[in-house]
């Protein structure tokens, strides 16, 4: 798993152009290292790749799942009177075992274009709006302790610190064989 402070993790990834084999590869290699790491999401640059795409697996408020993969994401979050942020917990598998506050809007819609090179829209609320937010935001280059105030960065890392020998480099073991 690539971690916060490694460069691709830190700058927007490449847009997705051709949509082939080695896309639909990087897809599954992605979704057996998110389910190996017990995450919701995971971005192509947290395993190193510089691409603009994401996987999810993700429950919405109802907790009805919803599966998908976006390349080239572009998110639509509520305005005005229709934003309303929910200030839940947030973690990343790039900084894993820890998790702080971080308010977000609580509804959020990703377009982009599927494996196939079709369009897909995805929305919801809940945990999955939170993913949505957080998976594009990897694909621009914006890590969640971008959004955090000090304060709330400091209690993150703290709890990060006090389990990262839980988390060696080779963490999570196991994903390549689940392919």
């Amino acid at each position: 798993m690539t971690r916060w402070g490694t460069e691709v993790m830190h700058r927007p990834q490449q847009l997705v152009t051709a949509f082939d084999g080695a896309l639909t590869a990087l897809a599954a290699d992605m979704v057996a290292t998110m389910r190996a790491a017990q995450g919701v999401g995971l971005a192509a640059c947290q395993i190193g790749e510089d691409v603009a795409m994401f996987v999810f697996d993700c429950p919405d408020e109802s907790g009805r799942y919803t599966v998908g993969v976006v390349c080239n994401p572009t998110l639509t979050l509520p305005e005005g009177r229709d934003r309303r942020l929910d200030a839940d917990d947030e973690g990343c598998l790039s900084f894993p075992g820890a998790f702080v506050e971080c308010a977000r809007p609580d509804w959020a819609a990703v377009d982009g274009f599927g494996l196939d090179g079709e369009p897909v829209h995805f929305e919801g609320d809940g945990l999955l709006a939170r993913c949505l937010q957080h998976e594009t935001d990897h694909t621009f280059g914006t890590v969640f302790g971008d959004r955090l105030a000090t304060k709330a960065l400091k209690k993150l890392t703290k709890a990060h610190d006090k389990v990262a020998a839980d988390y060696p480099p080779e963490w999570p073991v196991g994903a390549e064989s689940d392919a």
